[in-house]
């Protein structure tokens, strides 16, 4: 089977106070997502985002419905949006060739079959999937990263000088919202000071982590604070409640998803640090 998928189930702020890092890392922490010839799925149950991989090797890897989306089809009642990190690939959207090099973006709205495919077995495609319900159909598109909105932030001076890339912020979408940070050479800290917001989960992947760096990535209600430690392609789950930053032994990049009830980027509830514990 070229499907592979788990759950994870919503988890509230006072039993992850409570957890150790066994607990944490199963409740939030996915790992194993880029797996070859396969497309391996979390359904989570913040939002009912789904987060994903798929690496085609040798062949195509079609987006089947798995039990948890309740329907014949993955998109009937979804939208999906697909970042390739890998080698060249392409997505077929209802039969239309899509090409994503690294770093590209393409959204699919609801009702479509995708199907993946890598250029070359030797250097395969990792398309990164995110997808969220959706209730009204939007246009695919596609974006490349200098078609994002682009916007820098942070300086040298306090080791967070990074670049955010908003993919979804040029096109129409339902109700998912994504982009990528990337942190220039010599700053660790992302979205710090931190924020939450009630309204709208987040998930993380970091990568383009050497594979002795690591990021600490640091969750959970501002005055009750964990961290969980991420390698290279790995994600993370953010609930509502939680806030979401790292901390990285090098610089990274990372994609951040969220979905919830709006789309408004700065819809966020700034945390100040000294509230921090």
């Amino acid at each position: 089977m070229s499907i592979e998928y788990t759950s994870r189930f919503a988890i509230d702020p006072s039993a992850a106070a409570a957890m150790g890092t066994d607990e944490l890392r199963h409740n939030f922490h996915i790992g194993n997502l880029f797996e070859p010839g396969q497309i391996n799925l979390t359904y989570t149950h913040y939002d009912r985002m789904i987060v994903g991989g798929a690496v085609p090797v040798g062949g195509e890897l079609k987006l089947e419905a798995i039990k948890p989306v309740g329907t014949k089809s993955f998109l009937e009642r979804r939208e999906i949006v697909i970042v390739n990190i890998g080698g060249a690939g392409e997505v077929a959207v209802g039969g239309t060739q899509h090409a994503l090099g690294t770093r590209d973006m393409l959204y699919v709205g609801v009702g479509e079959e995708v199907v993946f495919t890598s250029k070359s077995a030797e250097n395969p495609a990792k398309f990164y999937i995110l997808s969220a319900p959706a209730h009204r159909k939007c246009p695919t598109q596609r974006i490349t990263l200098d078609k994002a909105k682009r916007l820098d932030l942070g300086s040298q001076e306090t080791s967070n000088e990074r670049s955010i890339f908003q993919f979804t912020t040029t096109i129409e979408t339902c109700q998912i919202v994504v982009g990528m940070t990337q942190l220039a050479k010599g700053s660790v800290w992302n979205t710090m000071p931190a924020h939450v917001h009630d309204r709208r989960m987040e998930a993380y992947l970091y990568f383009d982590l050497a594979d002795s760096a690591r990021v600490f990535h640091f969750m959970g209600e501002p005055s009750e604070t964990r961290h969980i430690v991420m390698s290279n392609e790995e994600a993370v789950l953010s609930p509502s409640w939680s806030i979401h930053s790292g901390c990285g032994t090098s610089n990274y990049a990372f994609i951040w998803a969220m979905a919830g009830d709006n789309v408004d980027y700065t819809d966020v509830d700034l945390v100040a640090i000294g509230e921090m514990r």
